[in-house]
């Protein structure tokens, strides 16, 4: 759902400038730098922002704005922690609109809604599930991943459909006729992707996924 510019008004553009950049800030300033140092975590990461670059350069279009692509939000967060996921976000939208001639008049606006918004519910997901679940495999792998990605992409789905009827000439009609039907489909997408990279990840290389501690979801079980 890249927002193509004029759909929007551009005092609705000027305020996602302000809200970006405040969650960016804080996020860089609380990330925790120092543990892309540890072995080939940098390396690691910066994969993971290329996969995506390629990832969301494959999109499905119904109209202007109105398309579909997997997001990877919930995966980042996993492995990375909220701060570092939205950094590799916003290096991943950069790399697409310089790929695909996007209007940087709307990088705020994609960046709230394809990454601010699905790491938050992420993060929040993650953080109800520690402190109210069992810690268990495959509670982690079920809730964490599978079913988070699929809120996280709802969630997305539902700020830019809210986005789109009060502030766009499309009408709800429009979206129900030709862009909602399919929104089932690309959650289903998004938790399959995440739940398998998020668990065989788990399974074959626990370093590369911060949030998920042996001795917390293993040991013992």
């Amino acid at each position: 759902m890249n927002v193509a510019y004029g759909l929007l008004p551009d005092g609705l553009l000027w305020f996602a400038n302000v809200v970006f950049a405040l969650v960016l800030g804080a996020a860089v300033r609380s990330a925790p730098w120092r543990r892309l140092r540890e072995g080939n975590q940098l390396h690691v990461f910066l994969g993971a922002t290329v996969f995506l670059v390629l990832l969301w350069s494959l999109n499905a279009g119904i109209q202007p704005g109105l398309n579909f692509h997997l997001l990877g939000a919930t995966l980042l967060t996993l492995m990375f922690g909220w701060q570092l996921a939205l950094v590799s976000l916003t290096f991943v939208l950069i790399g697409v609109m310089i790929n695909a001639g996007g209007d940087w008049a709307t990088f705020s606006l994609n960046g709230f809604l394809m990454a601010v918004v699905p790491v938050a519910v992420s993060q929040g997901v993650y953080r109800w599930a520690i402190r109210s679940l069992p810690h268990h495999f495959f509670v982690y792998v079920i809730v964490n991943a599978y079913f988070c990605a699929a809120l996280a992409m709802a969630s997305t789905l539902a700020f830019a459909s809210l986005m789109f009827v009060c502030c766009s000439p499309y009408t709800f009609s429009d979206l129900t006729d030709s862009y909602l039907p399919f929104a089932p489909l690309i959650m289903f997408a998004e938790a399959f992707f995440t739940g398998m990279l998020a668990a065989s990840m788990a399974l074959m290389r626990p370093e590369w996924i911060w949030t998920f501690d042996d001795s917390r979801y293993l040991a013992g079980k």
